[in-house]
């Protein structure tokens, strides 16, 4: 019995289920080593796939020498190492906390996949020219699969098809990509999707010219298909926002962006909900370098739509209102928003021991 004034200790269930799986993933490996019953509770599949529910989707910089996830919610702290890199080792594709990565060298390229909070990384196999489309889980299998696009000029060294298309690789399977279908639903020239309802999503890219839908690959089925997209002008991009999907595009001319989001997903129904102009003017006043050319990234925040500007060492936020609301400086390094994002997950996958070379704490990693 708690002794007169004693904080009383809370039951290990609220412990567990309200507060160990909100924490990030390295505060909870340590809470692991200090508690043997914390540990046992923790490490269930259903207590991890809760925990990974909980984690923030980050975006993802690169430059210098790592790649790092980007908490713009945080006071300060905001950069976190995902993994080391060097000027060869470029990011194809992210899910579930899974990053792909290609290695292009003078002959061939060689694709890894790690999970950054695992530490965990295995080689996958080795192509020339390979497209990669997208990343997912296949539900019905409970495999994570890769979407692959083979053109004219594309020749992979594991394949004994030669037909021009999409493919379907299936991680750890140990077997070659599988054909689907010829390339004529698919997107020709596309930005990073977005996975939500299981398919992914592609707003194409603005070198299409005409009407242009959001393409869809349903990610159990695996056939494509299109539906109804906003008529977005310039340097447009497809994002997740609260649940639906928005697309985002940038005048670089005007300094506005505008942001759509899909209202009825079945309906296929888009709204102009922000249209957001820079406030040029203060930022060149308070900051050294901005000019005519600006990277962007746009992130849903309590309930409304976050504007990431980055521009030399600088990383600005900016509302939906047009109000620069905070900035951060980026100790000289040029990183560079490349859309990807970055959801951690301590789930264990049995596909990476099947690969050959799969390696804890080794590079990326060290």
């Amino acid at each position: 019995m708690a002794g007169a004034g004693a904080t009383p200790l809370l039951p290990d269930e609220i412990v567990i289920w309200e507060i160990l799986v909100r924490l990030p993933p390295e505060s909870l490996l340590r809470c692991r080593s200090t508690c043997r019953a914390w540990r046992s509770a923790t490490s269930t599949r259903s207590f991890l796939l809760a925990h990974h529910g909980h984690q923030p989707n980050l975006p993802i910089i690169s430059g210098g020498s790592k790649f790092l996830s980007f908490d713009y919610r945080a006071a300060d702290d905001h950069l976190h190492t995902v993994a080391r890199i060097d000027e060869v080792l470029h990011l194809q594709a992210s899910c579930d906390g899974l990053l792909v990565l290609s290695r292009y060298g003078m002959a061939d390229t060689r694709i890894s996949i790690c999970n950054p909070a695992t530490r965990e990384h295995a080689p996958l196999v080795a192509a020339w020219d390979l497209n990669i489309m997208g990343m997912y889980p296949h539900q019905p299998t409970g495999e994570y699969r890769l979407l692959l696009h083979r053109g004219t000029q594309t020749r992979w060294a594991f394949a004994a098809e030669d037909q021009i298309g999409c493919y379907i690789f299936t991680l750890g399977s140990g077997q070659p990509p599988r054909y689907i279908e010829s390339s004529e639903t698919a997107p020709r020239r596309f930005n990073l999707p977005v996975l939500l309802r299981d398919n992914l999503h592609w707003y194409p890219s603005l070198y299409q010219v005409g009407a242009k839908p959001v393409i869809v690959f349903d990610t159990i089925a695996e056939t494509f298909r299109q539906m109804r997209a906003p008529i977005a002008l310039g340097s447009s991009y497809i994002f997740e926002m609260d649940g639906t999907l928005g697309v985002y595009s940038r005048d670089l001319a005007t300094k506005i962006v505008r942001v759509w989001v899909l209202q009825s997903y079945e309906g296929e129904v888009w709204d102009l909900k922000y249209r957001i102009k820079l406030p040029v003017a203060e930022i060149r006043a308070r900051f050294e370098g901005f000019n005519s050319y600006w990277n962007t990234d746009v992130v849903s925040r309590d309930g409304g739509v976050l504007l990431l500007v980055s521009f030399g060492p600088w990383m600005l936020h900016v509302d939906s209102h047009g109000k620069l609301v905070d900035s951060f400086h980026r100790g000289g390094q040029g990183y560079c928003l490349n859309g990807f994002r970055l959801k951690q997950t301590l789930v264990r996958h049995t596909f990476f021991t099947t690969l050959e070379g799969y390696a804890v704490n080794a590079l990326p990693f060290v």
